[in-house]
């Protein structure tokens, strides 16, 4: 079986999708741990409830410290000894010597079609782009922000009445089908792109 640790900062709903996907016959994927930045982060309760170990390591004593924060990720990791790591909703930037050790071993979902819209914000930008078309990408992560090959992209329509809102909404439902389909594929050693459609 493939260890899987889960990186979270919130609620965790992309994280409770992705455990419960796990917990299904067949899966050659088990959560190891769920790791959060933040003592508050509401997906730990959901983790746990769920019989998976939880650690914090919280960011803030590191002060922008970035690799003694990774330092202390990788020793909270240790007893837990996972093959691969989630971001499910990890809203901190993780160095480039961090990645490297995990390189090929790291995934993560992001609220756009990648490219296009790197970063924060992106349904107000596709939006305001007047795109037609929008969704999410599940990628390898790499030392480049929200780059990396892509393993998973699902699409919604943008209509016009849509707000940065309700577009967030309808693109989470394509993360909760895309993240699990995705690491199903990944855990066996299967990179080609999967593409949803709604």
């Amino acid at each position: 079986m493939v260890r899987v640790a889960v990186f979270i900062s919130g609620g965790g709903s992309n994280m409770v999708k992705l455990l419960d996907d796990m917990a299904r016959d067949g899966h050659k994927g088990t959560p190891c741990v769920v790791l959060a930045n933040n003592a508050d982060a509401g997906g730990l309760a959901r983790a746990a409830e769920r019989g998976v170990p939880t650690v914090v390591v919280d960011h803030r004593p590191f002060k922008g410290d970035r690799p003694a924060f990774e330092a202390a990720i990788t020793a909270a990791l240790k007893p837990y000894a996972p093959d691969l790591i989630c971001l499910a909703g990890f809203m901190r930037i993780l160095t480039g010597g961090f990645m490297d050790q995990w390189a090929g071993r790291m995934i993560n979902i992001h609220p756009s079609l990648l490219p296009k819209y790197k970063g924060l914000h992106t349904h107000a930008r596709a939006i305001e782009a007047g795109d037609t078309l929008h969704g999410c990408t599940v990628h390898e992560v790499t030392a480049s922000l929200d780059d990396g090959p892509i393993l998973g992209q699902a699409n919604v329509d943008v209509t016009p009445d849509d707000t940065p809102e309700s577009l967030a909404g309808k693109v989470l439902v394509q993360e909760h089908r895309l993240y699990p389909a995705v690491l199903r594929q990944f855990v066996t050693g299967d990179r080609t792109p999967l593409i949803l459609q709604c």
